[in-house]
């Protein structure tokens, strides 16, 4: 069984129990995972940029419920869903106004 399914099913039936620290580190985790996944989809749809600014952003303007989502696709493999899921969270505003600041901080 793949290491990282041990460690998520683990760190969820801690987190069911109410422990807050595990809580926490389970959204750690599934927040590194999400955003390896965001990478990946960035770096298919933009070849050859530096895609951590948009990886970042994304993140940070995703729902906890929607970092989750895209976590388990490190799992499951990267599908068509989790693609448009990246692209919706990218153009929201909140996202765009991250990627303008990011942008223009490095011009």
């Amino acid at each position: 069984m793949n290491a990282r399914v041990i460690i998520l099913s683990a760190l969820a039936l801690t987190a069911l129990s109410g422990c807050d620290a595990a809580q926490g580190t389970l959204d750690d985790i599934a927040r590194d995972q999400a955003r390896d996944v965001v990478g990946e989809v960035a770096a298919d749809t933009f070849p050859g940029v530096n895609t951590a600014p948009y990886t970042d952003c994304v993140i940070n303007s995703a729902t906890s419920q929607e970092i989750f989502t895209i976590a388990r696709a490190s799992l499951t493999g990267v599908d068509a869903q989790t693609v448009s899921l990246v692209g919706d969270i990218a153009r929201r505003p909140a996202s765009l106004s991250c990627l303008a600041q990011t942008t223009l901080a490095t011009l």
